[in-house]
């Protein structure tokens, strides 16, 4: 869905027109999931990708339908790209509801986007079986060894996890879920 700077839907395009050198702003999640020990899913995008391919990124992000909300979307695509049980979802949180971001990889694409932030913890397990069109790896860590790695090596990570992880909220957010004692 494309969005005028207000935020507004202003209609509809395909994914695969949407992602230029000139993208329009447009509607996306970005979710952050821990599993029932609160340790996060990280995931390396894959090597096919168009955009930033083969950074290591937050748990999943995406766009959501007409007329679909985040959540509904977070859960679509939980199952579509990380291979989740549509069951295993306890709880979808947005944390950083008014996120937006602009940012140029390498090759002049652009992402353009009003991306709210979301923290899902997951009820039971941590089977992930990802799609190899969307994740070439993944990771299962504590939050504070990715806080971590992140603030000491931004390049290697998305711009929009970066980001993201400078916001204090959402850091304390994922802290709080966190417990290697479950």
């Amino acid at each position: 869905m494309l969005a005028d700077e207000e935020g507004n839907a202003i209609g509809t395009a395909p994914k695969a027109t949407v992602h230029t050198t000139d993208t329009p702003l447009h509607f996306a999640f970005s979710s952050y999931i821990l599993n029932p020990r609160g340790e996060l899913l990280v995931t390396r995008r894959a090597l096919s990708k168009k955009t930033w391919p083969g950074v290591w990124t937050n748990s999943m992000c995406g766009h959501p339908a007409p007329d679909e909300t985040n959540a509904d979307a977070i859960r679509r695509r939980g199952v579509s790209e990380l291979g989740l049980d549509f069951g295993s979802f306890l709880d979808i949180q947005a944390v950083l509801t008014d996120y937006r971001y602009r940012a140029e990889d390498s090759t002049g694409i652009v992402e353009w986007e009003i991306c709210p932030v979301h923290l899902v913890r997951l009820a039971v397990g941590e089977f992930v079986e990802p799609l190899p069109d969307e994740v070439e790896e993944f990771a299962w860590e504590e939050p504070q060894k990715v806080f971590d790695a992140v603030d000491a090596t931004p390049f290697v990570f998305s711009p929009w996890m970066v980001d993201q992880l400078s916001h204090p909220e959402l850091r304390q957010a994922i802290l709080e879920a966190f417990d290697p004692e479950a």
